[in-house]
């Protein structure tokens, strides 16, 4: 989704209905929407908020195929949810100003984590034009040798696309293998 301006979700976050069809639009745009029985995309909205099909008459949730059903609450909390954790509100302060649990919150977070991690995984993104490589040694403290010859520390090997990604990652150690293998990984 693209980042929504606040007026805009001022004015969606007005009824429940328009936050509905607001998030139920996004739904078909990406992902489109069928019967989970009959596979037809032929549907009315029923006054409970779910669908009903119109081949085989069977009663399913607009959004049983996507994150939202992993989550039982209103589509404006969705959105409100979605703009919190976009703006970085930790999930006990999201909770307080939404009147929602904080086991509630959390997951909420949860969950647009993981949407964001499986996007980023499909994308078939390479790596371009300069790139730079380097691994960095981390530790609590500063005792023992430091850089290449540090016992106990983490090592952190880290990729660049000059004016692009940026991606890390924790190695075992620094040997060409592990660090080709990471490179590979990478893009």
């Amino acid at each position: 989704m693209d980042i929504m301006e606040l007026h805009q979700l001022v004015s969606l976050c007005r009824s429940e209905t328009d936050a509905f069809e607001y998030l139920f639009k996004k739904k078909k745009e990406l992902i489109g929407n069928s019967c989970p029985r009959c596979k037809s995309q032929e549907f009315y909205l029923m006054s409970s908020g779910r669908l009903r099909c119109r081949r085989c008459k069977a009663d399913y949730n607009p959004f049983n195929d996507t994150s939202f059903s992993e989550l039982r609450i209103s589509c404006v909390s969705w959105l409100l949810l979605i703009k919190l954790f976009e703006l970085e509100i930790s999930a006990r302060k999201a909770g307080i100003q939404l009147g929602l649990s904080y086991p509630t919150t959390l997951k909420g977070f949860d969950i647009l984590r993981s949407v964001i991690l499986r996007e980023l995984s499909r994308s078939d993104e390479v790596l371009r034009g300069e790139i730079e490589a380097d691994e960095s040694y981390f530790s609590g403290k500063r005792k023992g040798k430091r850089g290449r010859g540090a016992g106990g520390k983490t090592i952190v090997f880290g990729i660049l696309e000059r004016g692009g990604k940026v991606a890390v990652d924790i190695v075992k150690d620094v040997s060409a293998e592990t660090l080709i293998h990471e490179t590979v990984t990478k893009k």
